[in-house]
């Protein structure tokens, strides 16, 4: 146990390395623009969304699953809330509400297709969820875009802590810190989030312990759905509109690099949330860098896979490693 929270910090303390080095060379090569404070608030607010995200993808990660709808989700839980925008509603409180039941049955749905109908793979059953909940996204708005949201809906996504410093700190960065510290105790001192390590782990060990896997399974597709929602939220503040044609965008892609850059494992059983939010960070640098640079989409698209193969390199690597650690410790 004390080898692997060893192996956990030495890992999180390469990619808080990795970070630093990022904002030190877009430092140099922006002329000092990445590091104005206004931009620094900008990369938290661009981040926020992202890492709430993760937040689910990780939990799905930790079990050795992936859930590729969670980006078609926060969409479709925006467009929720666009619907009642279109049909002339200015409550907040209820648009905020249906987003958030909206996100959470998308991932108890998920969960349900894995668990209780046992299809082969969440990759399967999430993918097709994404074309699907794409398919809704566009059908509650009419495929139109929605703008005109009441402040309250928008202030998740809007609001700033301190408007002195730098424009202020996001609220949605503010709430993804809230967010990570306590799904950090929930992973690491809760019975449930030790299951789903073990889920995820070893599943033989966690039939043998009595641990429902299909109950744990549930839970994690559901709190994605739910981050989904949020996220969603966020994303109606950050823009001011919603459209369901975002729900086919690879908004999935950055949370699935987010996990793997911070030390998750698709074999399973590996993440931590620290880990995680430094992920996200650094996604969020990299494409604030981009826009500094006035890099073209291209290009963007092209650094930002080679660091998703990278990474997924780097953890298939490590999983070699650590087997033949084992089969060397066994003889």
């Amino acid at each position: 146990m004390t080898k692997t929270k060893n192996k956990g910090k030495f890992n999180q303390l390469g990619v808080l390395i990795a970070l630093v080095l990022l904002c030190a060379v877009l430092a140099i090569v922006t002329k000092g623009k990445f590091l104005d404070i206004r931009n620094i608030m900008n990369v938290l607010s661009q981040t926020s969304f992202n890492a709430i995200l993760s937040i689910g993808m990780l939990l799905c990660l930790i079990t050795a699953g992936i859930d590729l709808s969670v980006g078609a989700n926060a969409t479709f839980a925006a467009c929720v809330a666009g619907m009642l925008v279109q049909r002339g509603s200015t409550n907040s409180f209820l648009m905020i509400v249906l987003a958030l039941v909206a996100g959470t049955l998308v991932g108890w749905i998920n969960g349900m297709l894995l668990t209780r109908l046992h299809l082969p793979h969440p990759f399967v059953s999430t993918l097709g969820m994404k074309n699907f909940l794409w398919g809704m996204a566009l059908l509650v708005t009419g495929s139109q875009m929605v703008s005109g949201f009441p402040a309250g809906t928008m202030w998740l996504g809007e609001a700033r802590l301190l408007p002195a410093l730098g424009g202020g700190i996001p609220i949605s960065f503010v709430l993804v810190i809230i967010l990570y510290v306590i799904m950090h105790i929930f992973l690491t001192r809760s019975a449930l989030g030790r299951s789903i390590y073990c889920v995820g782990g070893n599943p033989e060990a966690a039939r043998l312990s009595g641990i429902h896997s299909d109950n744990v399974l549930t839970f994690c597709y559901t709190v994605s759905g739910f981050c989904a929602g949020l996220a969603g939220l966020v994303s109606i503040g950050r823009s001011s509109i919603t459209n369901g044609a975002n729900a086919v965008q690879p908004l999935d892609t950055d949370a699935i690099a987010a996990c793997i850059i911070g030390g998750a494992s698709f074999m399973g059983g590996k993440g931590t949330m620290l880990g995680t939010l430094i992920g996200a960070l650094i996604i969020g640098v990299l494409r604030n860098g981009f826009t500094l640079l006035a890099a073209s989409s291209a290009i963007q698209n092209i650094v930002l896979g080679l660091v998703i193969i990278i990474a997924v390199f780097i953890d298939v690597t490590r999983e070699r490693m650590e087997a033949k650690a084992r089969r060397l410790a066994a003889k």
